[in-house]
């Protein structure tokens, strides 16, 4: 088979990995730079992975797409996963347990016309991206602090969920579940270190939860953030597609199991 990695980091830990079990068993694994402004090659490759999430990269799987070739993510489901105004629309509809989240054209806009009312809320770019702002506001200083900071930046909001302070990062490949724990930006002291965790330690439910929010969003390689309300009651927080999956025993060889797999349906 022939695999192509859409990134500009063919080195990075999984892909690396993959790509030398894919590479032990014959298979030929290639990777193509979005930002180098390729066309499409000529020839199309059996599956490519679209590790990447730039205008380019989704405008080059939207080509691939278009040639027939499969690509995992598919462009529109890695950009649904871009804008969490849409994603909260998704997943609500649904009925995955989501936070509720408004949408507004501007952190400014919407500091100036809906004042602080008292309960804690969370505030996040509305377009997902690297260095995005997620931040917990408690009063309405820290609100204008923000609205100072990132004044035409759109946003949405969703009403601060009480919990432990850890996120639980659950991650799939295919049908595969992934698990740790982490810190969360929004604890005191902010982001913290990440530990293991089993999935056979998740609470009853979770790691069936996460296989439905892939069905629901499309996605074949991807990550759900949940944190736990109480009593191992889930809240979805975020959804990711094609994350790095650092350290996770076993994704390597399920993410070149799961390239194979689409090659040979492809064919």
């Amino acid at each position: 088979m022939r695999i192509c990695l859409v990134t500009p980091e063919p080195g990075h830990p999984l892909l690396a990995a993959a790509t030398a079990l894919l590479e032990a068993g014959g298979h030929r694994v290639e990777s193509l730079d979005p930002g180098a402004g390729l066309a499409a090659p000529g020839a199309l490759a059996d599956v490519y992975l679209l590790k990447a999430r730039t205008p380019r990269a989704l405008d080059l799987a939207r080509e691939l797409e278009e040639r027939g070739a499969p690509v995992l993510n598919s462009a529109a489901a890695t950009a649904l996963c871009q804008d969490r105004s849409r994603m909260a629309e998704l997943a609500l509809g649904a009925g995955l347990p989501f936070a509720g989240t408004r949408t507004y054209g501007s952190l400014a806009d919407w500091a100036a016309c809906a004042p602080f009312a008292g309960s804690p809320l969370v505030v996040k770019s509305r377009h997902s991206r690297r260095a995005d702002l997620v931040a917990r506001v408690d009063d309405a200083v820290r609100l204008r602090e923000l609205a100072r900071a990132w004044p035409q930046e759109p946003v949405v909001v969703q009403e601060f969920a009480p919990n432990s302070g850890w996120d639980h990062k659950l991650w799939a490949i295919g049908d595969r579940v992934f698990a740790a724990l982490r810190r969360s930006e929004l604890a005191p002291g902010g982001r913290g270190p990440t530990r293991p965790l089993a999935p056979a330690e998740l609470p009853p439910g979770w790691a069936d939860l996460v296989r439905r929010t892939g069905e629901v969003f499309s996605l074949d390689v991807y990550g759900v953030d949940l944190i736990d309300t109480g009593d191992g009651v889930p809240l979805i927080v975020d959804v990711n597609a094609f994350p790095g999956i650092r350290g996770q025993a076993g994704a390597p060889q399920a993410l070149a199991a799961l390239a194979l797999d689409r090659a040979a349906a492809a064919r």
